[in-house]
């Protein structure tokens, strides 16, 4: 019996990498009326580091995605991690917003890394099925960051203030660090890599922008994986503000979505066995667009309430298990001699459009859950649109 290309505990140093970001994200969450309050500022206010961090992630990636294909999988990591660790000790002892949002781009800066080599290094090891099949484990473990990482943060924030979350958080980074020194071989051997210059990494990024069978499953995914953003971004300010749930009943409606992206991504890891990327990415994307239709429809007609918002959020969250590991698939599918730079730009999009809503959540003159939902209808419909221009040739079989 041939031996697997992995190992359940290199997948699972691949996970706790990725479950930086969403540890990083959700985890203090319930916390940003507190620390509004702590620091003199507007739950608005304090929300604007979330953006923040979407912008860190989304640059930081473009910077590593070249570092990875010419340095190895290994030492862009090593850098990252720490550079991780020691601006989340600067974020325990922010007292200024602008202290705070510095601190948060640095933190994204530097944990994106995991995120781009985990990605890599299964594209540098796995193809076709076997790869949909490894992303697909990879989001189901790291879909369990989503649904601890809100508990966590209530149950911390119960008996602690805000500052020991980003003490978590730092904990998590150095255990992040000593596992991969330890777990993680690289990938990429020295025949494979790609020597960049500054103008080759972007030459690189040119052309990948101009094959349309990387950048159309990519923006496709950094639209419809937007809309779980443009969530994350509201879900505060919606459900604690203005709906007045609890802090603890907050955390139990965000991790209840992120538990349906765990659910999807275990059937997609099952479906993708039998059916091509292609058919279930459109599946996703489809039942993504009809939630958001359905959110619509509540926010017009003055239906809003946490049950009726719950049911839509939860099928556009949990459809990210459809939509995230086969986009990724399809993208990665021809760029073997520069996956490190392919899956920088792809993850650069996601985070790219998660840093757009944000912005176009402060400056539209509508209500929270009105221009929440008018950024979700346009990121599907153009999200779908572009699934649905995705050829035959470009699809997985």
């Amino acid at each position: 019996m041939p031996q697997k290309p992995y190992t359940a505990t290199w997948l699972c140093v691949l996970a706790t990498l990725t479950a930086l970001g969403p540890f990083s994200i959700d985890m203090y969450l319930s916390a940003l009326p507190s620390m509004a309050k702590d620091l003199h500022v507007t739950t608005s206010n304090i929300a604007s580091t979330l953006p923040a961090y979407f912008m860190g992630l989304a640059f930081g990636q473009l910077i590593y995605g070249p570092l990875t294909d010419h340095f190895g999988r290994r030492k862009p990591l090593f850098f990252g991690l720490m550079l991780y660790v020691l601006s989340s000790l600067v974020c325990v002892f922010a007292t200024q917003l602008e202290t705070l949002i510095l601190a948060r781009i640095a933190q994204a800066l530097g944990g994106c890394v995991g995120v781009v080599v985990a990605r890599s290094a299964i594209r540098d090891r796995l193809e076709g099925a076997e790869a949909a099949q490894a992303f697909s484990s990879l989001m189901a473990v790291q879909g369990l960051a989503p649904v601890l990482a809100p508990l966590f943060g209530s149950v911390v924030l119960a008996y602690f203030e805000w500052r020991a979350i980003f003490i978590c958080l730092f904990s998590l980074g150095t255990i992040a660090l000593i596992f991969s020194w330890f777990h993680f071989p690289e990938t990429l051997p020295k025949a494979r890599r790609k020597k960049h210059t500054v103008y080759s990494a972007l030459h690189g990024y040119v052309t990948l922008i101009r094959d349309a069978g990387f950048i159309i499953p990519s923006v496709a995914s950094g639209l419809l994986m937007g809309l779980m953003f443009t969530y994350i971004n509201s879900a505060s300010e919606l459900f604690i503000d203005e709906l007045h749930a609890s802090t603890g009943f907050f955390s139990v409606l965000f991790s209840i979505n992120a538990f349906g992206l765990v659910i999807v991504a275990n059937i997609n890891r099952i479906l993708s066995k039998t059916y091509p990327p292609l058919l279930l990415l459109k599946c996703g994307g489809g039942l993504q667009f009809l939630a958001t239709l359905f959110l619509l429809f509540i926010a017009f007609s003055n239906q809003v309430s946490i049950t009726t918002l719950m049911v839509g959020l939860f099928f556009i969250v949990a459809c990210v298990g459809l939509v995230a590991p086969n986009a990724t698939v399809l993208a990665l599918a021809s760029q073997g001699q520069q996956a490190g730079q392919a899956s920088a730009l792809l993850g650069a999009l996601q985070f790219f459009f998660g840093l757009i809503s944000g912005a176009i959540l402060a400056i539209l003159p509508l209500d929270l859950i009105h221009n929440m939902t008018l950024i979700m209808l346009l990121y599907s419909a153009v999200g779908v649109g572009l699934i649905w221009k995705i050829t035959p040739l470009n699809h997985i079989r």
